[in-house]
């Protein structure tokens, strides 16, 4: 079954086919970091109009890169959120109108089951429930247990701030750059992450939730009490802010795999997954199960590949939306 999918939640516009849930005939994604560098973030209004440039372009490259015509594709999957409304409304539309005029079932998916999903793309074998998986982006942190396709549990998630969006605003504070995660993970290779003692939400021993607001608010304080930084001084910064964040979330995953008890497989997912210190210490904690994260870095950061997937595995869950035949327009 090949599913082309439909990724605009924030500011990537992309597109993927993905045949029967796992094996990638491709991942089309036109980044536009170039333009929210500018600005340090996101603005969705800007996001927004270059995914009405760019989504057509980058629809024809993914069939062509796919060696697809539309008659070869199954089903139309789409991200129906949570994201930036804006940005959003311009990938549904498109999915609506192609699912429309050829006639191609129309699968809507939430985001973050997307990510959950992103560990199963390019693997031969189907991973083994259940799983413990934590989800780590810019907008959301979230420990889910999946007992089976459909069947998730949120153990906890973000209270306030999520560890992507500190990174980016941690990593503007220091004048790093955007994307804040590749930035900070850059400097903090020739920083000493235990020179300054930043602070853990750790919120109780059975806490599950997350808080990086705290931690945010602490390393603008310390910014602030040293005056001008030299670049030592900010790499030690970085260095500190990502020990803390990695920290947290990997000690708030062996947490949860302690509370849970018996679970086959561990999975790190999200943008903030492809942080190798964060890899390391997942590794280092996780003893005695399968550990497992996206097999590339596109498939960590925001991507159609893994929407397709769950569209894939979670098609008899989603509400597949009915549409009328052919109606003769050409696309």
């Amino acid at each position: 079954m090949k599913i082309l999918a439909i990724e605009t939640s924030c500011d990537d516009t992309a597109v993927a086919v993905v045949e029967d849930g796992r094996r990638v005939l491709c991942n089309v994604i036109s980044s536009q970091a170039y333009l929210h560098e500018k600005t340090g973030g996101v603005v969705p209004e800007v996001a927004a109009r270059e995914h009405l440039v760019t989504m057509l372009p980058v629809l024809d490259e993914a069939l062509a890169l796919a060696e697809c015509s539309w008659e070869d594709i199954d089903a139309i999957a789409v991200t129906r959120g949570p994201g930036l409304i804006s940005s959003l409304i311009v990938g549904t539309e498109t999915a609506s109108v192609i699912s429309y005029v050829k006639g191609i079932p129309l699968i809507p998916v939430q985001h973050i089951t997307g990510h959950l999903y992103s560990a199963w793309l390019g693997l031969e074998e189907e991973p083994r429930f259940p799983i413990l998986a934590l989800t780590v982006s810019g907008g959301h942190n979230e420990l889910v247990l999946m007992r089976g396709h459909g069947q998730f549990e949120v153990l906890g998630e973000t209270l306030d701030d999520a560890a992507g969006e500190a990174f980016d605003k941690v990593a503007r504070l220091l004048g790093l750059g955007y994307p804040g995660g590749p930035a900070i993970a850059k400097v903090a290779l020739n920083g000493d992450s235990s020179r300054f003692d930043l602070p853990r939400a750790w919120m109780g021993k059975e806490n599950l939730n997350f808080s990086f607001s705290g931690l945010k608010t602490s390393v603008r304080d310390l910014a602030a009490s040293l005056g001008e930084l030299d670049e030592q001084t900010k790499a030690d910064i970085a260095a500190s802010f990502q020990e803390a964040v990695c920290d947290v979330l990997s000690g708030k995953l062996l947490k949860a795999f302690t509370q849970v008890g018996e679970v086959a497989e561990v999975h790190l997912v999200g943008g903030v997954s492809a942080n190798l210190r964060l890899r390391e210490l997942v590794s280092e904690r996780m003893k005695n199960v399968v550990v497992r994260w996206p097999q590339q870095i596109s498939f960590c950061t925001d991507n159609a590949a893994m929407i397709g997937a769950a569209a894939y595995y979670l098609r008899g869950e989603l509400k597949v939306q009915n549409v009328v035949p052919d109606s003769g327009f050409d696309l």
